[in-house]
């Protein structure tokens, strides 16, 4: 069963087990508007929590996709090349951008979940 969680930064997670797909919510791809461009971190890359993993480029603003936490990347949505309107269109499903192992998944608990982040948009 997978468990949902979400940054400040509004950036969501989607966990199952030590693995995590890692995206923008709806709530930062309204602000930011029509995407036009996505550069995606290298598979095996290692980030810090905090850090930019992968950049995005609207027709508003540039903005980044930073790394809710530490882990290393194990798979890169690489259909948003070609489609980054698909974080538009289907930002909490085929809009994802990376999958990380995480380096400590009892890290999770320090971030937010769907009520916590309904909150803090409201």
């Amino acid at each position: 069963m997978s468990i949902m969680k979400f940054t400040e930064d509004h950036e969501w997670l989607r966990v199952d087990g030590d693995v995590a797909t890692v995206g923008i919510t709806d709530y930062a791809q309204n602000a930011l508007g029509d995407i036009v461009f996505v550069q995606l971190p290298d598979v095996d890359a290692r980030f810090a929590a905090g850090a930019e993993a992968a950049v995005i480029e609207s027709v508003k603003a540039a903005g980044e996709l930073k790394m809710p936490l530490a882990g290393t990347v194990v798979e890169v949505n690489t259909a948003l090349a070609e489609s980054p309107a698909t974080v538009n269109e289907d930002p909490l499903g085929a809009g994802w951008f990376i999958r990380i192992r995480l380096d400590d998944p009892s890290a999770l608990d320090g971030l937010l979940d769907q009520a916590a982040y309904d909150k803090l948009t409201a």
